[in-house]
This record gives structure tokens, C-alpha cells and sequence, in this order.
């Protein structure tokens, strides 16, 4: 039984692509380092990181059980762990029930403001599901969605907003929204035969490109201004130089001749961006915590 239960455990985590925490998660502990100066509080890490991980990975499973129909038809995902049988529907539905039960949980073990939002995150997750049908600005409401971690994790520590939340916030959403766009290239004409919206299906492919680049400089810009809003040092900094040579590079693959390029898209899109959010965070740490940084 327990041979069992691993497996089906595994099979869930493949489907929701589990290993994808990592694109807002490590932002997120830049929040707490920031906010906290270095010092977060040890009761409210646990919660912080609970409640990430179950609305990040809550919210895949039920972007799944919604685009099931449209993921059958698309012969890049017709091979996906519901589609074929790997994961039975309802237990789907049951995992997307218990992570929405650990974000209501750990928000309420946070404070008043964050079990508040509960619901309005929950709306936020759930019209992302179904953006691709009406409009192209699908990829900014994936990145609105995942930047949401960043923004809770703020407001964990401070119980209100403020201003200088927002810098972090819209740079994660741009970059999420960015790559987005990147992986959406494998889809353009798929989704313009079934009717399904995303910028390369309506714009094109270099249109779609230069709002990716675009995407990006705001995702650096912004991280420039947390910088200075948080008084970060030179590490910090070169963390966001060695990002912006990823996304370069990213980019890079994205232009290359469209034969080889669907190949690699997949290691543009996500391994590369699996890589840039923890070593933002390793510079971020180094920040505070070498001598002379935040916690000084």
C-alpha cells in the first residue's frame, strides 16, 4: 500500500508539474529576506512556504482538470497524465481540494489580511484557467497568478500593502509572462486553428518576441528597483546581471531557426527559468547575509 500510495503521489506531482514551484517560490523567500532584513520570523516561514507551494501547485491541477478537452486535442499535451489515464480525474479534484485547504490554513495561521484574500486568490487561479478563450493577455494573468506568491509573502509579514510590494511583484509577472509567451510559440497554430487565444496566435511570431523582450526589461527594471527600494548590495545586483544574461540567452534560443527551435523551447522556457529564480535567490542571500548586507 505505501508502494502504492508513493507511486500515485509521483504520478500526481509529474502531472501538476511539481518541479515548477520553483518559478515563484524562490522569489517569494527574496520577499521574506527583504522584508525581514534577514530576520523572518521562524513561525511564519513554515506558513509562508506551505501556503506558496499549495496554491502553486493547487492551482496547476486545476488548470489540468479545466483544460482537459483542450489538452487532449493538442498533440503536444494529448500525452499528459490525465489524458492517457495515468491520474484518474477525481483525484485531481481531490488534490486541488487539499491544497486549497492547506492555503486556507496556512493564510489563517498568517494573519487576518491574508485569510481574507483567500477568496480573491482563488478567483485569481481559477478565470486564469479559462483565459486562453477570450483574450491573448493569458500569459500576463499566468504571470499576475504566480506573482501572487510574492506579493502574499509581503503581506504575511506586514499585515497591509504597500508600495514598495509592487516592484518585486510586476517584475515576476512580467517574467513569467515573458517565457510564457516563449513556450506558447510551440502552440501558435494550434491555437489559432482551435480558436484559442495567446500573443504568438494573435500577433505572430516577432511581434510575440519583441513583447517577450519587453516583458523581460520590465522584470529587470523592476528588480533594479526593489534593489534600491530594500538598499540591497553589490550582490544582489550581480544576481540580476547573471538573470539578464539567462534571459539573453533564452531569447538567443527562441530566434533560432524555427527546425531546431521547438526542440529547445522547452529548455528556454522552463529549465532556464527553473535555474534563474534559485540563483537570484542565492545572490539575494548573499546580499543579506555576507558582511555588510541587509542584516547588519
Amino acid at each position: 500500500m505505501i508502494k502504492r500510495f508513493l507511486s500515485k503521489g509521483r504520478r500526481i506531482g509529474s502531472a501538476v508539474m511539481i518541479e515548477h514551484t520553483l518559478f515563484s517560490l524562490p522569489f517569494a523567500v527574496v520577499a521574506l529576506l527583504s522584508e525581514s532584513a534577514g530576520r523572518p520570523p521562524l513561525s511564519t516561514v513554515g506558513w509562508i512556504l506551505l501556503a506558496v507551494v499549495a496554491a502553486r501547485n493547487g492551482a496547476n491541477a486545476l488548470n489540468r482538470l479545466v483544460d482537459e478537452k483542450i489538452d487532449a486535442e493538442n498533440p503536444r499535451t494529448a500525452g499528459r497524465a490525465l489524458q492517457t489515464g495515468k491520474v484518474r480525474r477525481m483525484e485531481l479534484i481531490l488534490f486541488t481540494l487539499c491544497c486549497g485547504l492547506l492555503l486556507l490554513v496556512s493564510a489563517w495561521m498568517l494573519n487576518p489580511l491574508c485569510l481574507a484574500l483567500v477568496p480573491a486568490a482563488g478567483a485569481i487561479i481559477l478565470v486564469y484557467s479559462y483565459t486562453k478563450r477570450f483574450t491573448w493577455l493569458c500569459h500576463h494573468w499566468l504571470g499576475m497568478t504566480c506573482s501572487a506568491a510574492v506579493m502574499g509573502t509581503f503581506l504575511a509579514l506586514s499585515g497591509s500593502f504597500q508600495l514598495r510590494f509592487f516592484p518585486l511583484t510586476a517584475a515576476v509577472m512580467f517574467w513569467v509572462a515573458g517565457f510564457d509567451i516563449i513556450y506558447a510559440l510551440q502552440d501558435m497554430e494550434h491555437d489559432r486553428s482551435k480558436g484559442l487565444h495567446s500573443i504568438p496566435a494573435r500577433f505572430g511570431e516577432l511581434p510575440a518576441m519583441g513583447i517577450t523582450a519587453a516583458s523581460f526589461v520590465v522584470f529587470l527594471s523592476g528588480t533594479i528597483v526593489h534593489g534600491i527600494l530594500y538598499g540591497f548590495t553589490a550582490w544582489y545586483y550581480a544576481g540580476v546581471v547573471v538573470s539578464g544574461g539567462i534571459l539573453a540567452w533564452e531569447l538567443g534560443i527562441a530566434w533560432k531557426n524555427e527546425k531546431t527551435r521547438e526542440d529547445r523551447i522547452p529548455f528556454a522556457a522552463y529549465r532556464l527559468n527553473q535555474t534563474l529564480s534559485p540563483v537570484f535567490m542565492l545572490f539575494s542571500l548573499a546580499a543579506v547575509y555576507l558582511p555588510g548586507g541587509l542584516h547588519a
